[in-house]
């Protein structure tokens, strides 16, 4: 394993190495990038029992239970996809260079308007090592260096990933940097570096999230937690619904795409709420709700909070609410959610559109599980996150978000006047 990182002087270093490299990243022609990218997926595959062995390590080390277990934990299927993912990162059209504009001026003068990189992206995670891979491979392809400052529960995995995919021959020394993840201290450093990190991505959990968010001098893009809603419209084929609620909650409750909420017109509440209770409690779902649903689902649902309305659980738990009808539920969800992922559940084609226009969350779904909000499924291969602010970009954000632009201006002698 490689040596942690220790104090500040060598966060700054590998921060300048940082700059350094993403100089020459910035220089590398599409088919180079390329061929570093699928030999970095060749790496990792033919280094899966180092990494099984680190992430053992890890698991054995972090206490961890439930659903907060398996976001850490790796396996030789997750292995698989993690080079399947950089392997379909290496195969999208690279979009440095791209023309997003042209134009030639009355006065002669042709003005382009081009995609180029960030420069240095530094993103903070928690305890998902497939993040490690995900985020350096969108890096590389886009000409960035990345800095990565996971969590401590994953420190052995991550640090064996960054090492596999840093030796890869040909790949810029300081192009991938793990910062210490034992200490606090580093997230301070990292978020501080004005001048040496052009933008943050804070990647976790709420309060990671809003920590960042108001301390970094570094912009930030946010990645927020994910309080997803889904809503069964009065006109909603049941056995649909069915699905969608259990696929959306219980196929992997850690995950930010995970619904958390579940609202039901009122119309239709006596008959589903009941049926859906004694589903989501077979597979493991805990319930909570409002007094409306109790009284209608009685004992099996535990009284939700104010609080909860707004709480991501992240685990096999979920909360149930009648609503009068479709503005109620847009209502409900644009002063509860995280403005995430939400769906509605419908055969009535004007409340879908209703809700698609008018919920405002970055992923808006008519008839279709939340667990799709993911980059992969968007077929951008992999994602940095999912950005729930407006500004730069929302949603799944890949290769194309990973860009700035700047212009080119070419003339044949022209002065202002």
């Amino acid at each position: 394993m490689g040596t942690a990182v220790t104090n500040s002087a060598t966060t700054k270093q590998k921060l300048i190495r940082a700059r350094t490299a993403s100089t020459r990243l910035a220089q590398l022609s599409t088919e180079q990038k390329n061929t570093l990218l699928l030999a970095i997926a060749n790496a990792v595959e033919a280094n899966e029992a180092s990494i099984l062995t680190a992430n053992r390590e890890d698991i054995q080390n972090s206490e961890l239970e439930g659903a907060m277990r398996d976001r850490l934990l790796l396996t030789p299927d997750r292995i698989k996809d993690m080079a399947r993912g950089v392997r379909e990162v290496a195969a999208l059209p690279d979009p440095i260079g791209e023309t997003l504009a042209e134009w030639t001026k009355s006065n002669g003068l042709k003005i382009r308007k081009v995609r180029v990189p960030l420069g240095v992206v530094g993103i903070i995670y928690e305890s998902r090592p497939n993040v490690t891979v995900d985020t350096a491979v969108l890096a590389l392809k886009t000409g960035n260096a990345i800095v990565l400052r996971g969590g401590k529960e994953a420190a052995r995995s991550n640090q064996r990933l960054v090492e596999i995919m840093s030796a890869v021959p040909g790949v810029p020394d300081g192009s991938i940097e793990l910062l210490d993840s034992s200490t606090r201290d580093t997230v301070q450093e990292l978020i501080k570096s004005r001048g040496l990190v052009d933008v943050i991505i804070p990647r976790g959990g709420v309060g990671l999230i809003t920590f960042v968010t108001e301390n970094s001098a570094v912009p930030v893009i946010e990645t927020g937690a994910g309080n997803c809603h889904i809503y069964v419209d009065a006109k909603a084929d049941f056995d649909m619904a069915d699905a969608i609620v259990i696929n959306a909650k219980a196929q992997r409750p850690s995950v930010c795409n995970a619904a958390e909420k579940l609202l039901v017109h009122e119309a239709v509440a006596a008959k589903y709420i009941p049926r859906i209770a004694k589903k989501l409690t077979d597979a493991g779902v805990e319930l909570h709700g409002d007094a409306k649903a109790r009284a209608i689902a009685g004992s099996s649902i535990a009284l939700a909070s104010e609080q909860e309305w707004y709480e991501e659980y992240l685990r096999l738990c979920i909360a149930i609410a009648v609503v009068s009808d479709v503005d109620q539920a847009i209502a409900h969800i644009n002063s509860y959610s995280t403005k995430h992922s939400d769906s509605i559940i419908t055969s009535d084609e004007a409340n879908a559109r209703k809700f698609l226009r008018e919920v405002d969350s970055a992923a808006v779904y008519w008839n279709a599980s939340t667990r799709f909000t993911d980059g992969a499924e968007f077929g951008f291969g992999a994602e940095m996150g999912i950005s729930t602010q407006k500004l730069h970009c929302r949603g799944p954000f890949a290769l194309a978000e990973l860009t700035s632009s700047k212009y080119e201006i070419i003339g044949t002698g022209q002065i202002r006047a």
